[in-house]
């Protein structure tokens, strides 16, 4: 089993953590998987997916503060004409993909752990291919 799924994601924020877990988990639900994994990818530059705390909503706050202090909107340094340097930059500090193991049709997450996806460019309507990968019995 190797189903690819097509997600979309409408952010309404320049930067912005989206919960996706509930979509990822249908992926799977759908795909009737057992025992495996999902890799999710975010196929743009300028946005990322993590895992990360989903109880409490200051996380996702000290996240993408901690990015913007990192990554700045603007610096004298950037040269890219589009002014979305700082966007490319948390894309590659973050990440384009993730993978999450599947058993018994649950992802094996933590029991505080979500799956985000990270907007640093928007807003915009974005994707996420998900990828479901069954384990084969031995």
């Amino acid at each position: 089993m190797h189903n690819l799924s097509i997600q979309s994601v409408r952010t309404s924020e320049r930067n912005q953590l989206v919960e996706v877990t509930s979509a990822i988990e249908r992926v799977v639900r759908e795909a009737k998987l057992a025992d495996g994994m999902v890799i999710v990818h975010v196929p743009h530059t300028t946005a990322a997916v993590t895992i990360n705390e989903n109880a409490d909503p200051d996380v996702k706050h000290d996240l993408l503060r901690k990015l913007s202090e990192l990554a700045p909107h603007h610096e004298s340094y950037y040269q890219h004409g589009e002014g979305n340097s700082d966007s490319h930059v948390k894309t590659s500090l973050v990440g384009p993909g993730i993978t999450v193991l599947v058993e018994g049709g649950r992802l094996m997450l933590g029991r505080w752990q979500g799956i985000y996806f990270c907007e640093f460019d928007g807003p915009r309507n974005r994707e996420m291919w998900v990828k479901v990968v069954e384990f084969e019995s031995p």
